[in-house]
């Protein structure tokens, strides 16, 4: 009733003692749940490494890894960004290639044609 009035709550002298020992019990807890799920997880890394290693795969932090030192050594001592690989046959030698056509096409023709287009 003391406490419906506003008056002076009933404290237990043992309740601050419960509580430190009820954070330590969940501190504990905690701890001991930690430990149980990085167990779970190492034995999981070391299955899917196993799988790794019999089909060849690498992790996909290591292909980046590799992909990045790729990217690298290409820019290494350039100012400016990497250039774009140009497909073959786009180039400044079409005309080149045109002369080779054209020589390769009077190989096929008869002496006559070849003596009139080669004069």
């Amino acid at each position: 009733m003391g406490k419906m009035l506003g008056g002076d709550e009933e404290k237990d002298p043992d309740a601050a003692k419960k509580e430190e020992e009820r954070q330590e019990a969940l501190r504990q807890e905690e701890e001991e749940r930690k430990a149980k799920y990085a167990k779970m997880e190492a034995e999981r890394e070391a299955m899917r490494q196993g799988i790794r290693d019999k089909y060849g795969i690498k992790k996909k932090e290591e292909r980046e890894a590799e992909a990045q030192a790729a990217m690298e050594a290409n820019s290494e001592g350039s100012l400016t960004r990497p250039k774009k690989a140009i497909p073959p046959g786009c180039g400044d030698e079409p005309e080149e290639e045109d002369e080779s056509i054209l020589d390769t096409v009077i190989k096929y023709l008869p002496g006559p044609l070849q003596d009139m287009f080669k004069k």
